[in-house]
């Protein structure tokens, strides 16, 4: 189970998927698997915060059918996080297949309306995922995500996931000390930081405003641990959990990377 691989790697808090993140279709939770998946919270201390929804769910799909499928699936993901008393579930703000990014936008909010109409009474909050902007997906700029809150009737039940890596390759640069502290007063200006509820920590394979979406593990690309080292210091955002999304596998030695990635990330906080 996920929160046994998060002890052994030396989480304290992790995102979990519900299913396989490329099928549409999967089991249902049984109260077998929910009672386990409580029991295993207890013994391993490790807090599983978000669930990452399927990678299949396009909220802002042009195509009526695709979007039913895709607010169906949302739906479901809205039930298990109810279920296993996860907080928050991060969703890519979707992409708008040729029709344009007003529209696109428009169909996002839509979407997030009808979920939040079917499930009136949860208490999990949809984090919108910023983006490196590839192809036609939304979500790579702030003003994109701050739209959609004001499009969205429960706006206190959506806010934001930010990704190092997407942002980064979307264009915005906290290189410097001095470039973070513009990064953070512009999202304040237009969203307001405490719509951050969690942060996907990792470093970039591709340079500044490649708008490509390419993990890597902190330090070994054009971010580099500096950078990172701004968020993780950031006294605005010592409560909020950060997640890692780099690639597995194993160091020359090895080591789990996931071990290795969370010694590095925690040897660059301030003590």
């Amino acid at each position: 189970m996920s929160l046994f691989r998060g002890k052994e790697a030396g989480c304290e808090v992790i995102q979990i998927f519900t299913r396989n993140q490329r099928k549409w279709f999967g089991k249902k939770l049984s109260e077998d698997e929910i009672a386990d998946f409580f029991s295993a919270r207890e013994k391993t201390g490790v807090n599983p915060v978000a669930i990452h929804t399927s990678y299949l769910i396009n909220v802002a799909s042009p195509d009526p059918d695709g979007r039913k499928k895709a607010l169906s699936l949302l739906l479901d993901e809205m039930k298990w996080a109810e279920l296993l008393d996860i907080p928050y579930l991060v969703l890519h703000p979707g992409s708008h297949m040729g029709e344009g990014e007003k529209r696109g936008l428009t169909l996002v909010a839509d979407t997030l309306n009808r979920a939040n109409d079917k499930r009136p009474d949860y208490s999990v909050k949809i984090l919108l995922e910023t983006t490196a902007g590839q192809g036609t997906n939304l979500g790579y700029r702030f003003e994109h995500l701050a739209e959609i809150l004001d499009m969205t009737e429960s706006a206190e039940r959506v806010a934001i996931c930010f990704d190092t890596c997407h942002s980064f390759a979307a264009g915005y640069d906290f290189s410097t000390k001095t470039a973070y502290r513009q990064l953070i007063n512009e999202f304040d200006k237009i969203l307001g930081t405490d719509q951050i509820k969690a942060f996907h920590i990792n470093d970039s394979k591709t340079s500044l405003g490649s708008r490509r979406d390419r993990h890597n593990h902190p330090g070994e690309g054009f971010i580099g641990l500096h950078a990172l080292s701004w968020f993780l210091n950031d006294p605005a955002f010592k409560e909020r959990p950060f997640l890692l999304e780099t690639p597995k596998g194993k160091d020359e030695n090895g080591q789990d990377m996931d071990t290795v990635n969370l010694k590095i990330l925690r040897g660059i906080i301030n003590k």
